[in-house]
């Protein structure tokens, strides 16, 4: 597998996971309020920032926030039935809010560049 597959493929993986992640943080923000809450957030932003850190580029943290962001926006609409995943409360707000900072502030702070054999970075 040559190294721009091998990225695409865990650019894919981190994605999916980032939906995972924002599915489960969904459930258990509200589930265990406030702990839940910091859970979740923990949770994406360990997510967020590990894949900056894995493919040490910003789109490792962009690839699991874009696959957050979507799962939590489909998830804030309600269904025909009346049925809602997120209630209204600060806890849901600070949840998604939280959430998008993280992924911000995870692609802003990513490490730029490659390592090198003797622990440098090339630009």
């Amino acid at each position: 597998m040559s190294g721009r597959t091998g990225r695409i493929a865990a650019y894919a993986v981190l994605a999916v996971l980032g939906a995972v992640v924002a599915l489960a943080g969904a459930l258990v923000q509200a589930g265990w309020f406030p702990l839940g809450l910091l859970l979740a957030l923990g949770g994406a932003v360990a997510l967020f920032y590990g894949g900056a850190r894995l493919t040490r580029t910003k789109v490792g943290a962009a690839a699991p926030a874009g696959g957050w962001m979507l799962v939590v926006l489909l998830s804030t609409s309600s269904r025909p039935e009346g049925d809602f995943l997120f209630g209204t409360g600060l806890g849901t707000y600070v949840f998604l809010l939280g959430g998008m900072f993280a992924a911000v502030m995870c692609a802003t702070l990513a490490p730029s560049g490659h390592l090198l054999p003797d622990g440098a970075t090339e630009r």
